[in-house]
């Protein structure tokens, strides 16, 4: 792999070119300062891990997918497709946008498009499973044992969480609210169904049981 240039950001070595100031500036525009840290955070986790664990990676590409990996977790969000995939479009609009080749891109859209899915993005390309690693961990606390406690301190110092459980719950519960058709298979159903008044997913049971054939 080619060497890149780095430099250190809340105490973590990271990848430093066009591509990844162009993407921290990008998600800057898209996001509000609470996800804009969360998503800057996620990152240096999925760095760090990788350093830790010492896995072989394309850093700039761990890079871009955890900064756009919630460019559509805000109020302009409007479907009409779940907001992971409607992002992924976005992440790889702007990947091509910017002269990455078409195998690096589908690397970006997989690592948004199966952000808040661990069951599958944790066994994908090292990219996509680091990706979804860091968010993991600054999420739900995702083997936050990994990285010592002094530097996920000075992380979240530098980019503090400025309310984030509050406020992705709003967020989701939104979604849910004026999506509900976006959120039958994925994590916002479970939003839906502690938050939201009157929300009723459909059953997969009733799905498989009423398809139109006779056994």
């Amino acid at each position: 792999m080619t060497e890149m240039s780095s430099r250190m950001l809340a105490g973590v070595s990271i990848p430093d070119t066009p591509l990844v100031t162009s993407a921290i500036e990008y998600a800057r525009d898209k996001c509000e300062p609470c996800l804009f840290n969360h998503v800057v955070r996620s990152w240096l986790f999925a760095a760090r891990l990788a350093q830790i664990e010492s896995i072989e990676h394309d850093a700039e590409m761990v890079a871009v997918g955890t900064l756009l990996h919630d460019v559509t977790l805000n109020e302009r969000f409007a479907g009409p497709r779940r907001f992971e995939v409607e992002g992924a479009d976005l992440a790889r609009i702007f990947t091509k946008q910017n002269g990455v080749d078409d195998r690096r891109a589908q690397l970006i859209w997989d690592s948004v498009a199966l952000n808040s899915t661990p069951s599958i993005g944790l066994y994908k390309e090292p990219e996509v499973a680091l990706c979804t690693a860091g968010i993991g961990l600054d999420v739900i606390g995702w083997r936050h044992h990994v990285i010592p406690a002094t530097e996920k301190a000075r992380i979240v110092s530098e980019f503090p969480r400025l309310g984030m459980k509050q406020k992705m719950t709003k967020c989701f519960c939104r979604i849910v609210e004026k999506n509900p058709e976006t959120t039958y298979d994925n994590f916002t159903r479970d939003f839906g169904e502690r938050f939201v008044p009157g929300y009723k997913a459909p059953s997969v049971v009733d799905l498989v049981l009423c398809a139109p054939f006779d056994e």
